[in-house]
């Protein structure tokens, strides 16, 4: 099952936008230059240990309780591979509660890494069954629009929660700004405040957004683009837990984006911009409302949509060390 010339394997998985205002649990693309990197190590004792380092450390170091570690853990089992030890050292690039995806690209991180020891790998598919264990833990809901943009990259839409492979939709060479405040709120708690009915009007003009949004991708239709990017479900019912939100997003139309709204479930604020100059100048925007709401924040440019998870290197029992194409 598993390749005993191979020591040690890390990987890196992206942050992610999730929901893209109109998408609710089923639109998310990746982010480039900010992700988790997980390196697994083989060792003798007969169980695994985590370790965690970066930007957030404040995690459980339980392996059956971390995001990380439990979808390593659970195909393991199912490999019958249980008296296997591994040193997992999960390296915290994205915020804590942060609407990026955190907790995704550390799970999605680890099950890259881990297949990289099977002498017959897994399929993204199956990884991301595995994966979504893990995100299942932090949100109490496991939905797949953070983990798996982050495996697959690209802008992805998940329509089927058996058959985890998605429809990778294209990008309309669109930019994001993407704007953190340093507030946190837990995907749990966002979830919980949501309304579980909507009216049959509401589902009716949602439904013709997000099919808008679809067709002016493949049409690069940025009009349109601009016209059905709006969120009239859930953004109202979480927009009050982020101070400044109205003028943060009123800040980046002002600056040219042709639409902005939470990440995932906030309190990240992203925008979608025609190219990347603009996207520069909105991020400044929204980085300047926070600034004078009293909130400090962090921002980022990206392409929409970047590569997904991948390997960084991997260490063979000759100890020589792979470094792998990006």
């Amino acid at each position: 099952m598993l390749n005993t010339h191979i020591t040690q394997s890390s990987a890196f998985a992206p942050a992610t936008c999730a929901n893209v205002a109109v998408g609710f649990d089923i639109l998310g693309f990746a982010l480039a230059d900010i992700g988790d990197t997980v390196t697994l190590t083989r060792h003798d004792k007969r169980e695994c240990t985590l370790e965690i380092s970066g930007i957030t450390t404040d995690l459980p170091k339980n392996p059956h309780q971390n995001t990380a570690t439990i979808g390593i853990v659970s195909l393991l089992n199912d490999l019958g591979l249980n008296d296997c030890g591994f040193h997992i050292h999960i390296h915290k690039g994205i915020p804590l509660a942060s609407g990026m995806g955190g907790s995704a690209a550390s799970a999605v991180a680890g099950m890259v890494a881990l297949n990289a020891f099977l002498k017959k790998p897994l399929e993204l598919s199956q990884l991301a069954k595995y994966a979504l264990m893990g995100e299942g833990v932090a949100s109490l809901n496991a939905h797949p629009d953070n983990i798996i943009p982050s495996l697959y990259g690209g802008l992805t839409l998940s329509y089927q929660t058996e058959n985890l492979t998605p429809v990778i939709l294209p990008t309309a060479n669109l930019y994001c700004a993407l704007v953190h405040p340093h507030l946190q709120i837990s995907t749990s708690a966002a979830r919980a405040i949501l309304s579980p009915t909507i009216s049959l009007a509401q589902h009716s003009r949602q439904s013709a957004y997000l099919a808008g949004f679809i067709a002016g991708l493949f049409r690069q239709d940025y009009d349109l683009i601009k016209y059905v990017l709006q969120d009239i479900l859930i953004e109202p019912q979480r927009a009050p837990s982020v101070t400044g939100f109205y003028a943060v997003k009123q800040a980046a139309l002002e600056a040219g984006a042709l639409g902005a709204s939470l990440s995932g479930s906030g309190p990240s604020v992203f925008a979608l911009c025609a190219n990347q100059c603009i996207a520069q100048t909105t991020r400044d925007a929204m980085l300047a409302a926070f600034h004078q709401c009293g909130i400090g924040a962090d921002g980022y440019v990206s392409e929409m949509g970047t590569q997904g998870a991948k390997i960084i290197t991997t260490k063979r029992i000759d100890h020589e060390i792979y470094q792998h194409s990006q």
